[in-house]
């Protein structure tokens, strides 16, 4: 007990009884004994209780690890959504309208349009 062998306790034992004579030690052993239980009983409850704080702890890391896990999972269904999807599939519908594609083909034929000289006939030459 407390690293002390049988000869420490048995010197206490002897030193006891000088000072508080045989007719009081038997009292005194029992205050002692009392106090012992008292400080193994406050030691019991403060190892338990930190122990409970510990798991307590734990339990709220594991929580918070599933809900993190929660968060992530609602945000891929989201993404999944379908009428999300098709959100954005009428907004670009929508801006491709609105907006003329710079891809269009241009390249239509143009038809060349030229003013030839009309010849002149034998009878506008002489007017």
């Amino acid at each position: 007990m407390f690293g002390m062998g049988f000869t420490e306790l048995l010197l206490i034992a002897v030193v006891a009884i000088i000072f508080l004579g045989p007719d009081k030690l038997p009292q005194a052993m029992v205050e002692i004994a009392r106090t012992i239980k008292k400080v193994k009983k406050v030691i019991a409850t403060a190892k338990d209780s930190i122990e409970e704080e510990l798991h307590l702890a734990d339990i709220k890391d594991e929580a918070l690890a599933y809900k993190n896990e929660l968060a992530k999972a609602s945000n891929e269904i989201k993404s999944i959504n379908p009428i999300n999807n098709i959100k954005q599939d009428l907004y670009d519908a929508t801006v491709e309208k609105s907006v003329p594609k710079a891809t269009q083909d241009t390249s239509k034929t143009v038809e060349e349009v030229t003013f030839k000289k009309k010849e002149k006939t034998p009878t506008e030459e002489n007017n």
